[in-house]
């Protein structure tokens, strides 16, 4: 959490916003954007809104995209289990 705020609050100064301003477009508080650029937590939702609002929202999808990695690539072509089951004990 401490370094996505901090990286989301440096994307708020390289695009000169206030928090207020930030704040506002993501429909949030003032005081929710400066815990999340602190670290000291937000919800996935907060998150995913202040990313929208800086205009960063595709670049942490994209970040989180499993097929965007080598063993994602390995097994694009597999077909994913329904869900996945912990090995029974033996």
């Amino acid at each position: 959490m401490q370094r996505i705020g901090q990286d989301l609050a440096t994307w708020r100064k390289l695009r000169r916003l206030t928090v207020a301003e930030v704040a506002d477009r993501a429909g949030i508080g003032e005081s929710t954007v400066g815990r999340l650029e602190n670290g000291r937590g937000a919800s996935l939702e907060n998150v995913l809104r202040v990313a929208r609002a800086l205009g960063v929202l595709d670049q942490l999808a994209a970040a989180v995209d499993p097929y965007a990695t080598e063993l994602g690539q390995l097994r694009a072509d597999e077909a994913l289990p329904r869900r996945v089951r912990s090995p029974r004990p033996r």
